[in-house]
């Protein structure tokens, strides 16, 4: 299993040195001012490369499996990382800031939610096609909170959501924008995810469980 383990490591190290040749090369090339849709596209095509390494690995969706708060932290961040790394550029998030939501939202995995409906994040559905359970206090409800196979699957479906919902416009921009500068703003892309919640220190409460946990 280590040996494994080392040799998928050195395969998406190498992976990663030659992007980063191939684009320092495309920048050389266009003068120090490279044609971005070209960059894309080769980007494109070395997570292409990326997917295939994946599957020839036979890497698979990281188990779930927690007991405690540290351990859930671990496997959350397990899983948004596998995500990430299946996903193309634009689409990935920042790892802490899915952990962080995972806990507050399910109480470190704790909540009926989540050990019942592998829901993490508490989304709503008004779709009655679509597996849900109902607040306690609220049998009657016309909606639900979604249901999942596994949780891997509900952080999945949070990504979703914040790459395509239109609530969360300010928040892909300001994304893709420091993807391009390499380096992570949380306080400013949280900015961008107000309309999660009702509560107006909810983005502050998220900040702060990245840094009180000590998050990546």
């Amino acid at each position: 299993m280590l040996k494994h383990t080392q040799s998928t490591i050195k395969v998406i190290t190498y992976t990663a040195l030659a992007v980063t040749a191939v684009l320092a090369v495309a920048f050389l090339a266009g003068t120090f001012h490279p044609n971005k849709w070209t960059v894309n596209n080769i980007e494109d095509r070395f997570h292409e490369q990326e997917l295939e390494q994946v599957y020839y690995l036979g890497l698979q969706e990281p188990e779930f499996e927690y007991n405690d708060k540290q351990s859930f932290i671990e496997a959350t961040g397990r899983c948004v990382e596998y995500i990430n790394y299946t996903t193309d550029k634009i689409s990935r998030v920042p790892t802490s800031i899915i952990i962080s939501m995972a806990g507050i939202e399910s109480g470190w995995g704790t909540s009926r939610f989540a050990t019942e409906g592998n829901a993490l994040f508490g989304v709503r559905t008004w779709d009655d096609n679509t597996p849900q359970m109902k607040p306690l206090e609220l049998p009657d409800a016309e909606f639900g909170v979604k249901k999942y196979r596994n949780k891997c699957d509900s952080v999945r479906d949070m990504i979703r959501i914040l790459n395509t919902h239109p609530a969360y416009e300010l928040f892909r921009e300001r994304k893709e924008q420091q993807i391009d500068d390499g380096k992570w703003n949380y306080r400013e892309l949280l900015e961008g995810m107000t309309a999660w919640s009702t509560n107006s220190a909810y983005t502050d409460i998220i900040l702060a469980a990245i840094v009180d946990n000590q998050l990546p």
